[in-house]
């Protein structure tokens, strides 16, 4: 009993979450704040996989997460809302607890088709030449979601709160909420017993040699396939989750800078470190929070003199001022990351004792 205490902790402090949305003992604010807490983990935990255990250099993880935000936009559109594909609404609201789950799946397949086109080409590329491919990829899928004019475009693409709604209807419980716990639950569990497999051992053994783990028996070709493919449908789920979270969606939000920040989370953390994921996810957006609030006095000064665009304010400057120099910083002074390739279990051993992931 006592291996699964904190385990058993961590589902009361999720447990204990749900009941305090539910009575409003959290603001919108807050609510929002942890449920894009569990979207960056959710982020930065698939590509470590990548960056991290596999050693590669993927740079374009933004496109999967927007692969996964529009299919689950238009799905969750086509399902319950009137739209411009198929006019009324395909099923009843009171659906929608039991059909979105489909949903985040659908987007992930959908993210793990394309995670598939960029792991072909890097059975004879890695290093730099992947980081380029994986950028091309990006700003392909960018650009390919803002010529599509019956998706919004490069206007964007709106109305997946009317699905949050029908939850409502059905129970009123922050649905969001809890389908963000579960995503970031299954996902780090996924990740975590695939890395810790005798299977997935082959992940790890690519980044050490790759022609010694080819020797050695393992299929190199098919691990890479794995790995990108999981990578990304766990990006998609996240993209579908921070579509509903936000009731909005545009191809931009999901361009160079968004796959800038996941990087950022991974060598912060530590590659091939999950708890290190987590735990720089969580400071990385409680960062960007910091961040977010600006003087407005200051910004419209500066915006009466010209020195700021009208579009932009002081906070969005020193925001894509200081997250890249974390990351120079870090590569500087610290390039194993917070954590290194260790878990919490490494660096405190006791912990085995009271919790398990098996």
């Amino acid at each position: 009993m006592r291996r699964y205490t904190l385990n058993i902790i961590l589902a009361l402090a999720c447990i204990g979450l749900v009941l305090a949305a539910s009575y409003d003992k959290l603001d919108s604010y807050v609510l929002t704040v942890l449920m894009s807490m569990g979207i960056s983990i959710i982020f930065a935990s698939s590509l470590n996989l990548v960056n991290g255990y596999m050693g590669e250099f993927s740079c374009g993880h933004g496109g999967f997460m927007c692969v996964g935000a529009y299919v689950g936009s238009v799905l969750s559109l086509i399902c319950f809302s009137s739209n411009k594909m198929l006019g009324a609404a395909l099923l009843p609201p009171t659906l929608a607890p039991w059909v979105f789950p489909f949903i985040l799946l659908a987007s992930g397949l959908a993210a793990a088709f394309f995670g598939l086109l960029v792991a072909l080409p890097s059975f004879r590329t890695r290093g730099d030449y992947l980081a380029i491919i994986t950028i091309a990829a990006n700003y392909i899928i960018i650009s390919l979601v803002e010529n599509i004019d019956i998706i919004g475009g490069s206007r964007g693409l709106s109305g997946m709160k009317r699905t949050m709604n029908a939850m409502r209807d059905v129970a009123d419980i922050p649905w969001m909420l809890i389908w963000v716990i579960i995503g970031t639950l299954v996902s780090l569990m996924l990740l975590r017993r695939l890395v810790s497999s005798t299977y997935g051992k082959g992940v790890p053994a690519i980044a050490q040699n790759e022609v010694a783990a080819e020797i050695m028996g393992v299929n190199t070709d098919r691990m890479k396939i794995v790995a990108f493919m999981l990578s990304s449908a766990l990006a998609g789920v996240a993209g579908a989750l921070y579509a509903h979270v936000f009731g909005y969606v545009n191809a931009q939000a999901f361009n160079i800078l968004k796959s800038t920040e996941g990087m950022v989370m991974v060598y912060l953390g530590g590659m091939g470190s999950l708890s290190g994921s987590v735990l720089a996810a969580i400071l990385f957006t409680l960062l960007v929070e910091g961040l977010r609030f600006g003087i407005p006095a200051l910004d419209s000064l500066l915006h009466t003199v010209n020195v700021l665009p009208a579009d932009f304010t002081l906070s969005q400057i020193w925001k894509w001022v200081l997250i890249p120099l974390m990351l120079i910083l870090l590569m500087q002074f610290r390039p194993e990351g917070i954590m290194g390739n260790r878990e919490l279990s490494g660096v405190f051993p006791r912990l085995r004792r009271w919790f398990t992931f098996r």
